[in-house]
């Protein structure tokens, strides 16, 4: 049985359940020859207002433009509690212009959307699956152009998509002592691993794609290996195998 190909490694004794996120960056066209935004910080709302939660951002100018025709960029991610997400917000910092007939110009910004733009999101995300935020700029209505004093002002209108990207397979392990690894085995490939935990005997294994697995507890000297064939992950869903018996 191959034990090879370690796509995501975790381990199962977190104190809460958690769910990771992605959140991309997309535009529609505008008539423009670039628009450039600076991102300085994207934050998550989780388990009803309980606060917000900082991303792992790639801060830096994004030209909206060169992500039109379903191409998008990766903002920033974060492991956040599982449960229910209100809202997103986006941190712009003063950078922010467009390029008109070869000549670029500073767009004015109000000053609270550089202390964040809140975007309603109202999904809830399941614990240990992979999820993407997409922020969908839309630059033709995101951009005002005052004719009398010849100003472009950034009015950003977005709108927050969110998606299931993975499964996870998770279930508890009696006896507890038995301590075993947990491999979810794709054909002859390991596509997750996970460690039962050594209070409980509870697992999870995060970040599945969907398809049929083996799932193989592989327990310390004194117990017997079981597997678990035909375990079937859904995106957005997490399997539960119950209790699985490791016997002596």
């Amino acid at each position: 049985m191959g034990m090879a190909a370690f796509a995501f490694i975790a381990c199962s004794n977190e104190s809460e359940p958690m769910a990771r996120v992605e959140v991309r960056l997309t535009d529609a066209p505008g008539d423009y020859q670039a628009v450039y935004v600076d991102i300085q910080g994207v934050e998550i709302n989780a388990q009803d207002d309980s606060g917000w939660i900082s991303l792992d951002v790639n801060e830096g100018i994004y030209n909206l433009l060169d992500l039109t025709n379903g191409l998008d960029t990766l903002l920033g991610t974060a492991e956040i509690p599982a449960g229910k997400v209100n809202q997103i917000r986006l941190i712009l910092g003063p950078n922010n212009s467009i390029k008109v007939e070869n000549e670029t110009t500073l767009l004015t910004t109000a000053s609270a959307q550089q202390s964040g733009l809140k975007l309603n999101v109202n999904t809830t995300l399941e614990p240990g699956v992979t999820y993407t935020i997409l922020l969908d700029f839309d630059v033709a209505r995101s951009i005002v152009h005052t004719g009398a004093s010849d100003k472009y002002i950034l009015k950003p209108v977005i709108r927050a998509i969110a998606e299931a990207k993975s499964g996870a397979i998770q279930g508890q392990v009696i006896p507890v002592m038995s301590t075993p690894a947990v491999y979810a085995i794709s054909e002859l490939d390991t596509v997750g691993t996970t460690f039962a935990d050594t209070v409980t005997g509870s697992f999870i294994i995060k970040g599945l794609p969907a398809g049929s697995y083996s799932v193989s507890f592989a327990p310390k000297t004194g117990f017997q290996t079981v597997t678990k064939n035909s375990v079937d992950v859904s995106i957005g869903s997490v399997t539960d195998l119950g209790v699985v018996v490791i016997s002596e």
